[in-house]
């Protein structure tokens, strides 16, 4: 009996020390949790210092400045991409006015007017666009751009019959450029989208030249703008940004067909027209404007 009995006391005071092990156990180890968690919020909840408040406002300030720097250079270029635009539309109207009489005169001054759009505006854009990332404002001065080389197509047309071709253009520009940087050259999108532009201008000058009566020069000009089409009718389907280029390419077609309408009618009902003003041989069967489908 006492046997027993001293059996199931010690059996109950092992229990107890298992109970009271498994307590300490459980406390150590939510003391270390809870450790843990004031650890956690003390470093999330840290309290902002000067220093992280001042590096900050620095940051954005630094930002605001590139962002109205790249702002005002926009502008610069928006403006003398205008500039570009306005002197070369004289220049190409100037080139309007040839004609058998005048045609050195006017071809003279073409030229020099040519130069200094070049020099005078170009010039102002290679300052703003050299030796910076210039393809980020392409949209600012593309249309100026544009507007030069079909303006010096345009001329080198009128003087020798032939294409200015896009290494003769940026071979023009080299001594306005920088010679410690790399030189601002004009890329090939910009000049086929002023090549484009350039058929409309060829076509007015076409049907001014039958007006003249310089119907073989009509078409000259009219093969020449065939030659066009048919070349980037080849090229534009190939093109990655070639949505302006589609648009243009109708525009040409119409260029085209303009004169090619204007000469068919010279050629085949060349008899059923007035002769000329200013013609001298009464019996003249070049075309009168006001027939010819423009």
């Amino acid at each position: 009996m006492l046997c027993s009995s001293s059996a199931a006391i010690k059996r109950i005071s092992v229990s107890w020390l298992i109970i009271a092990n498994n307590s300490n156990f459980k406390s150590h180890r939510l003391s270390r949790s809870d450790d843990a968690a004031l650890a956690l919020e003390s470093s999330t909840k840290r309290p902002r210092t000067m220093s992280t408040h001042s590096s900050l406002k620095d940051a954005f300030s630094s930002y605001a400045d590139h962002l109205n720097a790249l702002n005002e250079k926009r502008e610069r270029i928006v403006k003398a991409s205008r500039d570009v635009t306005m002197n070369s539309k004289k220049v190409i109207f100037q080139v309007h006015r040839i004609s058998k009489a005048n045609r050195e005169e006017v071809l003279e001054k073409a030229e020099k007017d040519l130069a200094a759009v070049r020099d005078q505006h170009i010039s102002r854009l290679v300052k703003e666009l050299q030796g910076t990332d210039f393809w980020k404002l392409r949209r600012a001065y593309s249309p100026g751009v544009q507007e030069y080389v079909e303006a010096a197509t345009f001329f080198k047309f009128c003087q020798t019959g032939t294409l200015l071709n896009l290494d003769e253009i940026n071979a023009s520009l080299l001594p306005l450029s920088d010679p410690s940087l790399e030189p601002l050259q004009i890329n090939l999108l910009d000049y086929l989208l002023g090549l484009a532009d350039l058929t409309g201008e060829l076509m007015r000058l076409a049907i001014g030249r039958i007006s003249d009566g310089e119907v073989e020069y009509s078409e000259r000009i009219c093969q020449f703008v065939r030659d066009i089409y048919r070349e980037l009718t080849l090229l534009v389907p190939l093109m990655d940004d070639g949505s302006d280029m589609k648009t243009k390419m109708d525009t040409m077609l119409q260029s085209v067909v303009k004169i090619e309408n204007a000469c068919f009618s010279v050629r085949v009902r060349g008899s059923e027209y007035i002769p000329l003003l200013g013609s001298s041989d009464p019996s003249s069967f070049l075309v009168g404007v006001s027939d010819v489908e423009l």
